[in-house]
């Protein structure tokens, strides 16, 4: 996604680190760049308010449940090996048995 015009932030940049700048993970001077871009670029501020909608429906439906303390660990070692470039094992990846 891009509106074709050059900028001081890629697109594919900041696309890829969307979820970083909507959860503020970032430093502020990585998030006054984002910021900016999206003043510049329709297609990815379109796609920033979609995500940020998602986002905030989640919380709203899904907020109140807790979190099992071993998938909460499962899910941020998987995030820091994605984070790091390692590949996590297809076969690795635990699936919910599937309800009637």
């Amino acid at each position: 996604m891009s509106c074709g015009e050059p900028h001081e932030t890629e697109c594919s940049e900041v696309l890829d680190h969307l979820y970083e700048f909507l959860d503020r993970e970032m430093p502020d001077s990585d998030c006054t760049k984002f910021e900016t871009h999206f003043e510049e670029c329709s297609p990815c501020l379109e796609k920033y308010g979609l995500e940020q909608a998602v986002k905030k429906l989640v919380k709203r439906c899904c907020g109140q449940d807790d979190v099992p303390t071993d998938l909460r660990a499962k899910v941020m070692g998987r995030i820091e090996l994605i984070r790091s470039g390692q590949s996590v094992p297809e076969h690795d990846v635990a699936t919910a048995p599937q309800e009637s």
